[in-house]
Protein backbone atom coordinates (compact mmCIF):
# COMPACT_ATOMS: atom_id res chain seq x y z
CA UNK A 1 0.00 0.00 0.00
CA UNK A 2 2.27 2.79 1.09
CA UNK A 3 5.69 1.80 1.58
CA UNK A 4 6.32 2.11 -1.80
CA UNK A 5 4.64 3.76 -3.89
CA UNK A 6 4.18 6.18 -6.95
CA UNK A 7 2.94 9.46 -6.69
CA UNK A 8 2.66 12.74 -9.42
CA UNK A 9 3.92 15.77 -7.73
CA UNK A 10 0.84 18.29 -8.25
CA UNK A 11 2.64 21.84 -8.86
CA UNK A 12 5.54 20.01 -11.16
CA UNK A 13 3.90 17.01 -12.63
CA UNK A 14 7.25 14.88 -11.64
CA UNK A 15 6.99 11.08 -11.13
CA UNK A 16 7.95 10.41 -7.44
CA UNK A 17 8.90 7.39 -6.14
CA UNK A 18 8.64 7.20 -2.47
CA UNK A 19 10.09 3.73 -0.44
CA UNK A 20 9.64 3.29 3.74
CA UNK A 21 13.41 3.11 4.93
CA UNK A 22 13.21 3.12 8.66
CA UNK A 23 10.91 3.97 11.39
CA UNK A 24 13.17 6.21 14.36
CA UNK A 25 12.30 6.63 18.18
CA UNK A 26 12.92 10.49 17.97
CA UNK A 27 13.63 10.68 21.83
CA UNK A 28 17.03 9.43 20.81
CA UNK A 29 17.87 11.24 17.46
CA UNK A 30 16.48 14.71 18.09
CA UNK A 31 14.89 15.05 21.72
CA UNK A 32 11.80 14.90 20.45
CA UNK A 33 8.22 12.75 21.89
CA UNK A 34 8.08 11.53 18.05
CA UNK A 35 8.52 8.49 15.52
CA UNK A 36 10.06 9.73 13.03
CA UNK A 37 9.28 7.80 9.70
CA UNK A 38 11.66 7.90 7.33
CA UNK A 39 11.05 7.69 3.22
CA UNK A 40 13.36 7.95 0.05
CA UNK A 41 11.52 10.18 -2.07
CA UNK A 42 13.49 10.02 -5.83
CA UNK A 43 16.40 9.27 -4.13
CA UNK A 44 15.99 11.77 -1.31
CA UNK A 45 15.30 11.39 2.56
CA UNK A 46 11.76 12.92 3.57
CA UNK A 47 10.56 12.26 7.34
CA UNK A 48 7.07 12.19 9.00
CA UNK A 49 7.28 12.82 12.38
CA UNK A 50 4.27 10.83 14.16
CA UNK A 51 3.92 12.29 18.11
CA UNK A 52 4.19 9.45 20.35
CA UNK A 53 0.62 10.77 22.04
CA UNK A 54 -0.69 9.14 19.20
CA UNK A 55 0.07 5.43 20.19
CA UNK A 56 -1.56 6.72 22.98
CA UNK A 57 -4.46 7.92 22.25
CA UNK A 58 -5.03 5.10 19.66
CA UNK A 59 -5.08 2.41 22.56
CA UNK A 60 -7.63 4.77 24.87
CA UNK A 61 -10.02 4.79 22.04
CA UNK A 62 -9.71 1.33 20.58
CA UNK A 63 -7.99 -0.87 22.77
CA UNK A 64 -5.14 -1.11 20.21
CA UNK A 65 -1.85 -0.16 19.44
CA UNK A 66 -0.41 1.05 16.47
CA UNK A 67 2.45 -1.34 15.37
CA UNK A 68 5.71 -0.40 13.29
CA UNK A 69 3.91 -1.64 10.34
CA UNK A 70 0.76 0.29 10.46
CA UNK A 71 2.89 3.45 11.35
CA UNK A 72 4.89 3.17 8.00
CA UNK A 73 1.79 2.70 6.55
CA UNK A 74 0.19 5.66 7.94
CA UNK A 75 3.36 7.93 7.11
CA UNK A 76 3.39 6.88 4.11
CA UNK A 77 -0.63 7.54 3.58
CA UNK A 78 -0.24 11.19 4.69
CA UNK A 79 2.92 11.62 2.66
CA UNK A 80 0.90 10.72 -0.55
CA UNK A 81 -1.63 13.38 0.07
CA UNK A 82 0.51 15.98 0.57
CA UNK A 83 2.63 15.48 -2.31
CA UNK A 84 -0.74 15.38 -4.47
CA UNK A 85 -1.98 18.56 -1.90
CA UNK A 86 1.17 20.43 -3.12
CA UNK A 87 3.36 19.59 -0.40
CA UNK A 88 6.78 22.13 0.23
CA UNK A 89 9.46 20.09 -1.63
CA UNK A 90 12.08 21.91 -0.11
CA UNK A 91 11.40 20.57 3.47
CA UNK A 92 12.96 17.24 4.57
CA UNK A 93 10.45 16.65 7.28
CA UNK A 94 6.66 17.29 8.08
CA UNK A 95 5.25 16.90 11.61
CA UNK A 96 1.84 15.53 11.82
CA UNK A 97 -1.01 16.21 14.64
CA UNK A 98 -2.30 13.33 16.68
CA UNK A 99 -5.74 14.20 14.70
CA UNK A 100 -3.82 13.66 11.69
CA UNK A 101 -2.03 10.42 12.23
CA UNK A 102 -5.90 9.22 13.54
CA UNK A 103 -7.59 10.51 10.39
CA UNK A 104 -4.50 8.60 8.10
CA UNK A 105 -4.81 5.70 10.19
CA UNK A 106 -8.47 5.06 10.11
CA UNK A 107 -7.90 5.77 6.24
CA UNK A 108 -5.12 2.93 5.99
CA UNK A 109 -7.28 0.35 8.35
CA UNK A 110 -10.44 1.03 5.93
CA UNK A 111 -8.54 0.57 3.07
CA UNK A 112 -6.86 -2.77 4.22
CA UNK A 113 -10.18 -4.04 4.95
CA UNK A 114 -11.20 -3.90 1.67
CA UNK A 115 -7.85 -5.27 0.72
CA UNK A 116 -7.84 -8.31 3.24
CA UNK A 117 -4.92 -6.84 5.03
CA UNK A 118 -1.95 -4.73 5.46
CA UNK A 119 0.72 -5.75 3.58
CA UNK A 120 4.22 -6.34 5.54
CA UNK A 121 7.18 -3.93 5.16
CA UNK A 122 10.08 -5.33 3.27
CA UNK A 123 13.27 -6.60 4.95
CA UNK A 124 15.97 -4.29 4.24
CA UNK A 125 19.97 -5.57 4.50
CA UNK A 126 21.36 -8.70 4.65
CA UNK A 127 19.52 -11.46 6.67
CA UNK A 128 21.89 -14.46 8.56
CA UNK A 129 21.25 -17.59 8.68
CA UNK A 130 21.83 -17.84 12.11
CA UNK A 131 19.94 -16.37 15.11
CA UNK A 132 22.92 -15.14 17.39
CA UNK A 133 25.85 -12.92 16.79
CA UNK A 134 28.99 -15.10 16.32
CA UNK A 135 31.49 -14.78 19.04
CA UNK A 136 34.74 -16.70 19.27
CA UNK A 137 32.83 -19.11 21.59
CA UNK A 138 29.86 -19.87 19.32
CA UNK A 139 31.69 -20.44 16.21
CA UNK A 140 32.18 -23.67 14.73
Amino acid sequence: MYENFLVTDRWTGEDLHCRWKANIVAIATRHADAVDIRFDVNNKPMWVAMPCNAWVEQKRRTGKVITDYLAAQTAGHYLKAIIEEGYDAAREMYTMSTEEVLEHLDAVLAEARQQGSIPSLPIIGDIQETSFVPTPSRQT
